[in-house]
């Protein structure tokens, strides 16, 4: 009998290894053969555009999204978690007009007032070096009717790594020495009038400024971060570092630079946000849930291409590759696309906080979030039994794909950064997909160019693929993940989490806790404080 028992259970391990590898054979074949990505790609990022919190491209995207999922047969709804200041973008123009004409790069701020279909024009002054809080509180009725530059010169716009390939040694190091003293000496300017970055424009504002001019480089060519302004009636902008820089040096030379700005942007008043969701219902294990799960919003300088378009259209790829050849899972497969992410995980905090009843069947998550590239790390995000069920997962993802994946167990918990945060800060498995760089940081990452050709889509057709076979694997596994979190103080054991192939590595990691939930900004903007 023991004997007959050995054999069944031998040929019943065999079985479930055809039925994985079959399974995974179609969807490798589905994400290559049938996929949607370069056109839901057009769709997102070059007719609807930005995915701004509040304003009616996002409205779009959610309901495009439920569109798009319903036609794949997978249902899908929004689900309002909260509202925000609603805020359309128009059209913004610059110009230098004195000592000579020139039209300048540069785009309003997110939720920058408009300038009500008028054309301002002042001469620009530069925020003072002052003495103290008294002295700039003295300066500050210079400020009425001037566009004033809040931001500091940047002494090079040449990226960092333009340098080294041709300056001297010399000459880099002394340009490094020297940025980073003027970094300082402006952090200090910017302390000693007695306000954050966040208060000073509307400080300025106050004193009768006609508007609040910066430069938020992001060290690469042509790119800035572009973020949202503070100013409730005059607009804030940001022009490219290569004409801040002429405007800075004009007002140094004396020249008394003078621009004009026409900003139009629409207020909208409060308005309801949303988290889009889609759901595969579960068919042994119905209220046990799988998740994916990608932030849909974006800063609005560029299309949010790759923070976080890639990451959402990676995650509908994988649903539609999962509708298509595994459409009754054990388990719910559950998708989150989630809202204002780029304000504080603010739609995925409140998913947490109203739904624990799948919080606590949350068997996996999978969020990706960092670019276009290929998934390159996977950690255990501080689950102490996260090996044994990854490195299961992991096992019959063709070698292609998974050699090129480093895994770090048991890893450490996502204290903020993405979405998969607020998922681990209650105590449930999330695990970020971890991408190839591709200059995301620089380029990418919040920029005026994070466009429809930045996307690297043969990366992208391996993320669906792979983010797909994992949740596969993962509605398939017999038992529910085992929760109990790893000591995060205990020494790293040598081949258990270096974090490169075959767990090179070892030694403590120093003091670490595990995070707690923080409570999602349910109304917002949040006014900035001192």
């Amino acid at each position: 009998m023991a004997g007959l028992f050995i054999l069944w259970m031998s040929l019943s391990a065999q079985v479930a290894v055809a039925q994985n590898n079959a399974i995974v054979d179609r969807i490798i074949s589905e994400g290559n053969s049938t996929s949607q990505l370069e056109k839901l790609a057009h769709e997102l990022f070059d007719r609807i555009g930005p995915r701004l919190v509040g304003t009616p491209n996002m409205k779009a995207a959610n309901d495009w999204a439920v569109d798009k999922y319903a036609g794949w047969g997978i249902s899908a709804r929004n689900e309002q978690w909260g509202e925000w200041k609603g805020w359309e973008r128009g059209i913004t123009h610059i110009d230098m007009v004195t000592p000579r004409v020139r039209s300048l790069e540069g785009t309003q701020l997110a939720w920058s007032p408009s300038t009500k279909g008028k054309t301002v024009t002042a001469e620009c002054i530069i925020l003072p070096d002052v003495a103290d809080s008294l002295a700039f509180q003295a300066w500050l009725p210079n400020a009425k009717g001037k566009f004033v530059l809040i931001s500091m010169l940047q002494p090079t716009g040449r990226p960092d790594y333009n340098w080294r390939e041709f300056a001297t040694k010399e000459s880099f190091e002394k340009m490094t020495k020297d940025r980073a003293a003027q970094t300082a000496a402006w952090a200090a300017r910017i302390k000693k009038t007695g306000y954050s970055t966040r208060m000073l424009p509307i400080i300025l504002e106050r004193a009768g400024a006609k508007g609040i001019i910066g430069n938020n480089w992001s060290a690469g060519f042509g790119v800035d971060k572009i973020f949202n302004a503070y100013t409730t009636k005059i607009p804030t902008v940001d022009i490219a570092l290569e004409d801040y820089g002429l405007l800075y040096r004009l007002v140094e030379s004396g020249d008394k630079p003078t621009i004009s700005i026409k900003a139009d942007s629409k207020d909208n008043g409060m308005v309801p946000t949303y988290n889009t969701l889609a759901e595969i219902k579960g068919s042994e294990k119905p209220d046990e849930y799988v998740m994916l799960s990608a932030h849909f919003d974006s800063w609005d300088g560029g299309t949010g291409a790759t923070d976080n378009g890639t990451g959402t259209l990676t995650m509908m790829e994988a649903m539609r590759i999962l509708k298509s050849v595994y459409p009754n899972p054990k388990r719910t497969i559950l998708v989150g696309h989630w809202g204002s992410e780029e304000q504080g995980l603010n739609g995925s905090r409140a998913f947490t906080e109203d739904h624990p009843e799948i919080i606590s069947k949350l068997h996996a998550l999978f969020n990706q979030d960092n670019g276009t590239g290929r998934v390159v790390s996977m950690s255990g995000a501080g689950f102490k039994n996260a090996k044994e069920y990854m490195e299961r997962w992991l096992a019959v993802v063709p070698k292609n794909m998974k050699d090129s994946i480093r895994t770090s167990f048991p890893g450490s918990p996502a204290g903020g950064g993405s979405d998969n945060a607020s998922f681990v800060a209650v105590g449930a498995p999330g695990y970020s997909l971890g991408a190839l760089n591709w200059s995301y940081g620089n380029y990418t990452w919040h920029t005026n160019r994070d466009t429809y050709d930045k996307v690297v889509f043969d990366d992208l057709r391996n993320n669906a693929i792979l983010t797909a076979i994992l949740v596969y694997m993962a509605c398939e596994d017999p038992t529910f993940f085992n929760r109990e979190k790893a000591d995060l103080n205990a020494p790293r054991p040598a081949g258990e989490g270096g974090g490169f192939p075959g767990g090179r590595g070892g030694g403590p990691r120093g003091p670490q806790t595990w995070p707690t939930p923080t409570k999602a900004i349910r109304k917002g903007p949040v006014p900035p404080t001192n």
